[in-house]
Order: structure tokens, then sequence, then C-alpha cells
């Protein structure tokens, strides 16, 4: 089936699926602040949700399974229910005639179909066939910091680790991480069962699983599709991604090594001009960003900008920025948006 580049001019019928999940509801504040324009809105979840009903833009919409019929006549479906569940509707989405934006990693590294960051690679999202994949919550943070600084002098190697929020694992395991801190603290002995381990004043390497390279699922997806993303596939990139006790918004540590050596303050200016960053600077107080400063924020948070003291084409940062808003639900919006035929 052929797809036009724009959605239609006109209200839409919007599905979420995976519509109870924190991204799924974050999905749903963010379509009611931005104003996206929706006639009807379908809510669509398993088959333990289904029967429920939601308050969205003073609407009481219920929930329903998801099924052939529940797409029909439906424009626009966002997918943050999981791989396994946007591969299994696709062909129905598609067949109805809606455009998939999809969340999980299903589709992102399938040639045919465009992986987007709207402050980054906007154009690609008009290529679309059917599915646009939105990329992985780490990859989405580095490459807004990333794509304004390779305007600078292209990019020859890149350098880094990730301290991922609860947040990442979804609602159940934000919500274990408070109830095994407070077990901690009362003297208790409590096992994880969202997470393999307790995140409770504790941190381990990212759980998913590891490759033949002994990297994890999780470091390559930030290789691969950073890469997809920025049309430079030779481009050398290294990853260490860690789960920490914090319960939303993650952060990464940086080093970008250019062809020549950049200034600072070019760097820093380049930044600070760029759509989607907010610079948290200051060096006297010796204060940068943290995961509180963009918890429910739309922007990544870039600090501590430096020349790298071991060699001459290297900068170092620290970026943050909110997984569920920016690293999912705020990117996917942002590319339904490019959608629209007065964008």
């Amino acid at each position: 089936m052929s797809f036009k580049n724009f959605l239609p001019n006109r209200p839409l019928t919007v599905a979420v699926l995976g519509a109870t999940g924190a991204v799924g509801n974050e999905l749903l504040q963010l379509l009611e602040e931005r104003s996206f324009p929706i006639d009807q809105l379908k809510l669509l979840a398993s088959e333990r949700s289904a029967g429920k009903i939601k308050l969205w833009n003073g609407r009481n919409i219920t929930i329903h399974p998801a099924s052939p019929e529940q797409f029909q006549g439906v424009d626009l479906v966002f997918a943050s229910a999981g791989g396994s569940i946007s591969k299994k509707w696709r062909n129905s989405i598609n067949a109805a005639g809606a455009v998939l934006i999809d969340n999980s990693s299903a589709f992102r590294m399938d040639p045919e179909v465009p992986l987007v960051v709207p402050e980054v690679n906007p154009e690609k999202a008009l290529t679309h066939q059917g599915v646009i994949a939105n990329p992985n919550c780490t990859t989405i943070l580095l490459t807004v910091v990333l794509r304004p600084l390779s305007l600078l002098a292209p990019i020859k190697r890149v350098v880094v680790s990730t301290y991922q929020s609860a947040s990442g694992a979804g609602a159940e395991a934000m919500k274990e991480l408070k109830n095994l801190t407070q077990d901690v603290l009362d003297g208790k002995t409590s096992k994880s069962k969202v997470l393999p381990y307790s995140l409770a004043f504790n941190l381990f390497l990212h759980n998913s699983p590891l490759a033949e390279n002994d990297y994890c699922e999780e470091e390559m997806k930030m290789i691969n599709e950073t890469r997809k993303i920025m049309e430079s596939p030779e481009l050398s990139l290294t990853a260490t991604c860690v789960r920490v006790p914090v319960l939303r918004a993650h952060s990464e540590a940086v080093n970008i090594e250019f062809v020549e050596p950049i200034e600072v303050r070019l760097a820093r200016k380049a930044l600070n001009d760029a759509p989607g960053i907010k610079i948290i600077e200051d060096f006297h107080a010796n204060r940068f960003p943290m995961p509180v400063d963009v918890a429910g924020q739309d922007s990544v948070a870039v600090g501590r900008i430096r020349q790298d003291v071991s060699h001459a084409n290297c900068l170092e940062l620290w970026l943050c920025g909110d997984q569920i808003r920016k690293g999912a639900a705020l990117n996917a919006i942002q590319i339904a948006e490019l959608l629209l035929p007065n964008s």
C-alpha cells in the first residue's frame, strides 16, 4: 500500500497502542498539552486493561484490546507496547491506511523504515512507507547533542557512558525502586521482581542480553541507531550502559573526537543555538545538569563542556534528558507533527 507523505488536513483519528504504560500515559498527556489535532482517540492495551476508562482532554475513553477492527478508520497509531506487539499489528495498521509511529526496537534498523529525531533528521519522516521508528531513549538524547556539533567539524569517534534511570524499565520498575528503597531504610530484606537486581542504593550494568562481542543489546542499539540517524555508517562509537537508582531521566557522559580541534566556546554556542537543548553550566558553583532538572521537561540539558586534556581534538560533556518524555513520547509526537500538512 502506498502512503502519502503527510497526514490528512483535518482533525485526525488517532490510536495509542500501549495506552496504560509509562510512555503511553506520557503520550496522552503530551497530545493534550500540544493540542495535537484529534477528532477521535482510541486507547488500546492488553486484555487485562480492557474496559477500563481513562479521562483525556475532558473525555471518558474506554480502553479496548487491539484488533484489526480497532484500526479501521484510524489515521495514525502511536505504539508503545513492545516489539512483538508492534510486529503483530503492523500489517493490520497499514492495511487500514494508518501510519505507525513505533516506539519499540522492532523496525529501527530496517533500511526501509526511517529512524527519526526531529532535531536531527526531520526530512526522513516524509520518506515513510507507513512506518516511522522512534529511536532508543539514550540514542535520542545523544544525537540531539551530536548533530549541532557535527556541523562544526566531522565527528571521528564517540565514547559514551550512560546512567539510566528506573523509568527506562517502565512504571513498575519505578514503583519497585521506591518500595525497595523504603525497605532498606526500614531494615527489611527484599528482592527485586521487576529488575534482575535491586536498584535501592545500588547500580548495575544494563541487563539487556549480551551479544557475541560482549556488548549488551542496549549498547549496540546506541551504536547502530546513532550511525543510522547521523548517516555515518563508519562512525566509531562505543558505549557502556548502566542502570542507576534514579526514578526518572537519564544521564550520559560523552567524549567526542573530531577530525580537528574545536574551541569550547564555539561548541557551547552551537549547542546553545540548537533546538531542543538547554545549557546548564555554572563552573564557579560547580553546578551542571542533573536528572531533577529535566524530569518532566522537553529539553536535553547539557553542561560541563570542556576540552579533553588527553586529546586536542576531543571535547567532553555531560547531558541529562527525560527518558519518558524526550526519550520516547515527545519524540514520537514531534515526528507526527512533521507529518501535519501545516508543519
